[in-house]
């Protein structure tokens, strides 16, 4: 079975990909589209992506993209701890530390220790923490550091010069994996954490109260909520499609006709499947 991920090599989502698909061929992609491309033209089975990091909030594009292409399912989430680590060619002293790379979503992560320890030092954006860590340690000639994990020191030959910089110690990122299948995935060797329904929902029309007839559908079913998150259509201001999590097992009966009721208010759904969420190791 082929696994498309967001790479390159050593980013957290291969390190999720690793534990989800241990035994599969890993295909790293240069960015989420090209994670989703993959899946719906056919070329890999399924795709690791990330959906949401527990300080910085949604990963807006695996959303927009969710959206965008409707073949495309959720087959399961997976929680993994994140920590970020300051690294330097080991030609280097951190003291010497020109600039510092990586990911904008780990600079942001890591925004209190680098403005306390490295305020005059210059930070720039890099496509991913091992993107940031390979350039590091391809160019010794300059003074530069990377904001990135233990497997991207390790892959590249990085000494780490401080540990665990996240702001937060409750730093985690949820994954998805992304099929165009139904099935949900299963792994007895890792934590369940839960079971919950991805929900895509699109109003017909903004009117008073149209949220609030959604809403209710659930609310007299007793049906838990435990996400509801709005995004732009894109397609002119306060046009919005809503992201839903219901939590438990998808009950035929009950959560059908929720659907059906749904229709009735011509809702637009797209039912992403029902799946398990996972605990992994960071």
């Amino acid at each position: 079975m082929k696994i498309a991920f967001l790479g390159p090599q050593a980013s957290f989502t291969q390190l999720a990909a690793t534990q989800l698909f241990p035994d599969e061929e890993l295909f790293p992609q240069a960015n989420i589209l090209d994670c989703f491309i993959a899946v719906e033209n056919g070329e890999v089975d399924k795709a690791v992506v990330p959906l949401e990091n527990s300080i910085e909030g949604t990963v807006s594009m695996t959303l927009d993209y969710l959206y965008k292409t409707p073949s495309i399912k959720i087959e399961a989430e997976a929680i993994m701890p994140i920590a970020h680590h300051l690294m330097i060619h080991p030609d280097h002293l951190v003291e010497e530390t020109e600039k510092i790379y990586s990911h904008p979503q780990a600079l942001a992560q890591s925004f209190h220790f680098l403005d306390t320890n490295y305020k005059t030092v210059q930070r720039q954006d890099f496509s991913s923490t091992a993107a940031a860590a390979k350039y590091v340690s391809e160019n010794p000639d300059l003074k530069i550091a990377a904001v990135a994990n233990q497997f991207a020191a390790n892959l590249y030959g990085l000494k780490i010069v401080h540990r665990n910089i996240q702001d937060f110690e409750q730093n985690h990122t949820r994954f998805i994996i992304i099929s165009k299948q139904q099935n949900s995935y299963d792994n007895h060797k890792l934590d369940v954490l839960g079971e919950k329904s991805g929900l895509l929902i699109t109003l017909p029309e903004d009117h008073a109260g149209g949220l609030h007839q959604v809403l209710s559908v659930f609310a007299w079913r007793k049906m838990n909520l435990s996400k509801i998150e709005s995004r732009t259509l894109k397609t002119g201001l306060g046009n919005y499609f809503f992201f839903i999590n219901v939590v438990g097992k998808w009950e035929a009966i009950l959560h059908e006709n929720a659907l059906e009721e749904l229709k009735s208010l011509n809702v637009d759904i797209d039912f992403l499947g029902n799946y398990k969420e996972y605990l992994l190791e960071g």
